[in-house]
């Protein structure tokens, strides 16, 4: 994906779409007694990992 964005010229983030699923993730997670404030961490790390190999293509 991050090759794709790259040669559109692509940000390799999308904003909008983090907090959705970020919103998401932790209705999920307090719908299945689980911790949201966790979920939400968990998921912040995947992004930030995502985005760090979408930028390694931009370079």
């Amino acid at each position: 994906m991050g090759k794709l964005k790259a040669e559109h010229d692509l940000p390799p983030s999308d904003h909008a779409r983090e907090a959705a699923q970020i919103e998401r993730l932790e209705e999920l997670a307090t719908t299945a007694d689980l911790d949201p404030e966790f979920a939400k961490k968990f998921l912040n790390f995947i992004i930030a990992e995502v985005i760090r190999h979408h930028q390694q293509h931009q370079s």
